[in-house]
């Protein structure tokens, strides 16, 4: 027995079933060249008797119930937090338990991707093993300057942003200008707000940070005619200041992936008014980000990793 090319499986199937229900073969016969069990298509065709065409159509074979599936309104909790706050499954697992909801991260994952809640378009990244560094809060902190997306009352102000990377403890400021009495001003801030000793500052080669690759450096004997005022400021505090090395961001990449979430998280979804609303809403969002669990800290808070240790 022979039977036509089908554009869908319905179609396929009423090509078997349909000589069979018509009396032109039997099923025995037709059986014989059925590419599948006779009991397959002896259900077929009970299956066609009993609701016609659209009995033939294909169903889903996924459960519709299971004895241990997540309950309604964990499934709903879970959408809601990750509409409101964006985070990751792991992240929400961690506030969902605050909420005594015990549910796995992978769980949530699932549902996030049933709900088609998952980042789109995501590149397989080849991960490479790196010896991670064990520091202590204070031990080295990243500094870096981001513009503020805009104009504000038609003028632009830069973000200088400071990062501890044992902690991930920030400290945000917003300045009209990039000037080395900015850079100075803003380092004398996290250091008192800071709870611990600052040892060490790691920074770009930037004029406001360095005078290295600039001006009266740029000699063959790199003889340094004029000390950059950050560097004499750091050496009064007893804290060694670090550079990256020039074109090489990722040296700093504490600091970059927090500029990231600034950007992604609080510039794209704010509007400002004037500075004094821009720095209002600037330091709710980094006593937020102070008080946020991260993956790299094991699901702590920057301040309770700074506090605790």
């Amino acid at each position: 027995m022979t039977t036509p090319m089908t554009k869908t499986i319905k179609e396929g199937r009423l090509n078997w079933v349909l000589p069979i229900v018509r009396k032109e073969t039997s099923l025995k016969d037709a059986a014989k060249s059925f590419p599948h069990s006779k009991r397959t298509l002896e259900r077929w065709v009970a299956l066609y008797k009993q609701g016609g065409e659209e009995a033939l159509e294909p169903r889903s074979t996924e459960p519709m119930s299971h004895p241990e599936e997540t309950p309604l309104w964990i499934r709903r909790r879970v959408i809601e937090l990750r509409k409101k706050t964006k985070l990751c499954a792991l992240k929400l697992s961690w506030y969902l338990a605050d909420e005594e909801i015990t549910i796995n991260a992978r769980t949530v994952g699932k549902i996030l991707k049933k709900e088609d809640l998952v980042r789109k378009y995501r590149v397989r990244r080849v991960k490479y093993k790196y010896i991670k560094a064990q520091r202590k809060p204070g031990e080295l902190i990243e500094i870096d300057v981001k513009y503020v997306p805009g104009t504000v009352e038609n003028r632009h102000f830069f973000q200088y942003t400071a990062i501890d990377t044992a902690s991930r403890w920030r400290h945000l400021a917003v300045y009209d200008a990039q000037t080395n009495f900015n850079s100075i001003r803003f380092l004398k801030e996290v250091i008192e707000r800071f709870p611990h000793k600052i040892l060490g500052v790691k920074t770009d080669n930037g004029a406001i940070f360095t005078n290295y690759y600039t001006g009266t450096n740029k000699r063959s004997d790199q003889t340094v005619k004029q000390i950059h005022t950050l560097d004499i400021f750091c050496a009064q505090q007893g804290m060694i200041h670090y550079l990256i090395d020039p074109g090489k961001p990722a040296q700093n990449g504490t600091v970059e992936r927090s500029h990231r979430e600034d950007q992604e998280k609080f510039y794209e979804q704010n509007t400002f008014k004037n500075f004094q609303d821009l720095q209002r809403k600037l330091k709710r969002w980094n006593i937020y980000y102070n008080d946020l669990k991260h993956c790299g800290l094991q699901g702590k808070t920057p301040n309770e990793a700074v506090m605790n240790h």
